[in-house]
């Protein structure tokens, strides 16, 4: 038994019977069970009790045995004096400063249910993909499940959303471009495009967006690749970068993303030159984002975007490559991008001012294939068929948040297994 199972057992009152007698063997009616306080203070703030025709109104605390009143100092703390109920799952000694204000103890250790605590137990306590895999049953996930982890997903995603566009005066645009910086930088390189984005203002890239070659010159030159030139394409945008340098008064701090580990075409140099060319093409990338009113549009877009020229046969500089091909956003890219930074973007802006942008969005996740990485393919081999990205994203989302942190507690899911296990009033 731990406290956080004895409170959740009590907010969602999973109980043999509800005939509660307190250790001295009084008749205790639970009204209101009381709100569960995340908080610091009292576990249940506000409940409503009745012992010996009395009514009480105030909070409850719960511990798994009584002396942890003792042992975390609950009798020095102010915020504890309104407590009504000492609820426990053990009461191994009495409190003498509880005995002394009437505050009755309440032993649940034989009202609950030993079934639960044996799954809870065996829900923890395991090593495969999810905690509940050897009792998973696909076809009883929650109603609403995939709409709901969607949901929490963006409301985290617009919380750091909110706290950039606080530092930077409530700039969209200046935040959306460290959003797709970080996206096309991929799980390598994502923290240093962003850095490489963040070191930049703004405004320089609104004022030399119609000159892809500066908007290059300006990311190679922050990545410290133009120190040394190899050929002629180099000494450009090593004389651009230098200008831009001096007109704009860049510091010499340098950025170096990473080559590792990467295949050629994700390659930092490549996509540093695609993000450079997005915002060549299109002079007003944000309006043109959060006016799109579905997928196609966005990869409108998107679709045209490619490496300049000199990356046809090249991925990294000075080395010809017997690949010649213009270097174009693949869709599976595109839809990383659409899932990872505007959809985030698009909830963030419309949020406060339009009711329905939850369900808009919800038709994008649900146009958008599912993705494909070892999560989603650890979800298949439960018996998951995936149709879109809503369910993939929000199976993603889960398994990062509830079955990976063993968090059986807060997961609808978790809570089916333990309801099952007893009546619930």
């Amino acid at each position: 038994m731990t406290e956080k199972l004895l409170q959740y057992l009590w907010n969602f009152k999973i109980f043999k019977h509800f005939d509660f007698k307190d250790i001295e063997g009084n008749s205790v009616e639970i009204i209101d069970f009381g709100k569960w306080n995340t908080n610091s203070g009292p576990d249940f703030l506000a409940a409503k009790i009745k012992i010996n025709h009395i009514t009480f109104l105030g909070n409850i605390e719960l511990h798994v045995k009584s002396s942890d009143w003792i042992f975390h100092n609950h009798s020095l703390d102010p915020n504890y004096l309104n407590i009504i109920l000492h609820v426990v799952f053990q009461s191994d000694c009495d409190i003498d400063e509880l005995r002394k204000r009437n505050i009755p103890t309440l032993e649940l250790k034989d009202y609950i249910d030993e079934k639960i605590l044996w799954k809870y137990e065996k829900l923890i306590s395991g090593n495969q993909f999810i905690p509940c895999e050897n009792i998973f049953d696909p076809k009883k996930l929650p109603f609403n499940f995939h709409e709901e982890n969607i949901v929490k997903k963006l409301d985290e995603k617009s919380a750091e959303l909110e706290e950039n566009l606080r530092h930077y005066k409530n700039n969209f645009e200046a935040v959306f471009f460290h959003s797709l910086a970080y996206s096309f930088g991929l799980k390598v390189n994502a923290f240093i495009f962003k850095q490489i984005a963040e070191s930049i203002d703004f405004s320089i890239i609104l004022k030399i967006r119609q000159n892809q070659t500066q908007l290059e010159a300006l990311f190679f030159g922050m990545s410290g690749w133009l120190e040394k030139p190899q050929d002629e394409r180099m000494k450009i945008w090593k004389r651009e970068f230098d200008f831009i340098k001096v007109k704009f008064n860049i510091s010499d701090l340098k950025i170096h993303p990473k080559f590792l580990r990467l295949r050629p075409p994700n390659f930092p140099t490549i996509r540093l030159s695609q993000l450079a060319n997005l915002y060549f093409q299109h002079q007003n990338l944000f309006s043109k984002v959060i006016l799109a009113e579905n997928t196609d549009a966005i990869y409108t877009i998107f679709n045209s975007v490619q490496a300049s020229e000199y990356w046809d046969d090249h991925f990294n500089f000075g080395k010809v490559s017997t690949v010649d091909q213009p270097k174009v956003l693949t869709k599976d890219f595109i839809e990383l991008i659409i899932l990872n930074t505007i959809l985030p973007l698009k909830y963030t802006y419309h949020k406060y001012q339009n009711e329905a942008i939850t369900d808009e969005l919800i038709h994008f996740y649900k146009s958008i294939n599912p993705e494909k990485n070892s999560i989603v393919d650890d979800w298949k081999k439960l018996g998951i068929p995936f149709k879109n990205s809503l369910e993939t994203q929000s199976l993603i989302y889960h398994f990062k948040n509830s079955c990976e942190e063993k968090n059986c507690l807060n997961c609808g899911i978790g809570f089916k297994i333990l309801k099952d296990s007893s009546n619930v009033r």
